[in-house]
């Protein structure tokens, strides 16, 4: 992908440069978001965009722009890529200052980021379920925004790549919060389950839609927090994240999931997903 975001500017994506003293690479003092691509258009980018306002203001950054200009900023962006399947990757810092913890007492511009990938979408793990393991989330207590500080969920992922798994499932002593990068879900005697939205996990894009998805069906959900013992007498275990959609998960540290299997509700939960994506971005 040749061109970039930096600021209100697209531009080469080689010429894209932020200075070394920018608050977001020295202290992690930002937050962002990953938007899906399909058929060369946003799905649920508005979602996305309000999402990253929250967090924005949640850490104190005022947001430049405006949702709407920020929509169109990555509208150009993705037609000057033209990127039909893929992801928008979009942050912002609180911008270039003297390295100091407390923030900047001179007015600072934030730094805004945004580039475009190609990313497949993932149909063979769809079809056949994902392994993970389990590990314990060490996370800080706002993980309801979308920060930069990513440290702890790259430890847990990189943990599950060593053991040659999808994704680590996170969990605080006995409660389940989420994966590294996905929100986590368990079925049992038709209930969905996942853990409520609160400052202990990331009230995910994908998620909310899952949700709304069940309601319109008549499949039962309960949000709110689950075990260890839950999960693993769970009928059906899946994760959802933006370029993971509904994934099933058939073993959980060398344990069957389930039956080892994808199951029925996660099949629904996929094909109604699917539905939703063409209703937004057309026919895949």
């Amino acid at each position: 992908m040749k061109f970039a975001i930096l600021n209100s500017q697209i531009i080469e994506r080689s010429e894209a440069r932020v200075d070394v003293e920018d608050r977001g690479y020295q202290f992690g003092d930002g937050v962002y978001e990953v938007i899906r691509v399909y058929n060369g258009r946003m799905f649920t980018a508005n979602e996305h965009l309000n999402r990253f306002v929250k967090s924005s203001a949640s850490i104190g950054i005022t947001l430049p722009y405006t949702i709407e200009q920020l929509t169109q900023l990555l509208e150009e962006l993705k037609e000057k890529n033209n990127l039909q399947l893929g992801t928008i990757y979009l942050q912002i810092t609180r911008g270039v200052a003297p390295r100091n913890h407390p923030f900047p007492t001179e007015e600072i511009v934030p730094t805004l980021v945004a580039y475009t990938k190609e990313v497949g979408r993932p149909v063979e793990s769809l079809a056949t379920g994902v392994t993970t393991i389990l590990t314990e989330d060490i996370r800080w207590l706002r993980c309801d925004i979308k920060s930069l500080n990513l440290l702890a969920n790259l430890l847990a992922k990189q943990k599950a790549a060593e053991e040659g798994c999808f994704e680590a499932i996170q969990h605080r002593g006995q409660d389940v919060t989420e994966g590294s990068s996905s929100n986590i879900f368990i079925v049992k005697n038709g209930t969905v389950m996942t853990h409520q939205s609160d400052n202990l996990i990331l009230k995910g894009i994908t998620k909310d839609v899952i949700l709304d998805l069940c309601l319109k069906n008549n499949i039962r959900v309960q949000e709110r927090t689950f075990t260890l013992d839950e999960l693993a007498q769970a009928d059906e275990v899946f994760l959802a994240s933006t370029t993971a959609e509904v994934m099933p998960i058939i073993e959980i540290d060398g344990k069957k999931a389930g039956d080892g299997q994808p199951g029925p509700v996660t099949r629904k939960l996929q094909e109604l997903f699917v539905q939703e994506i063409e209703r937004q971005c057309g026919n895949l």
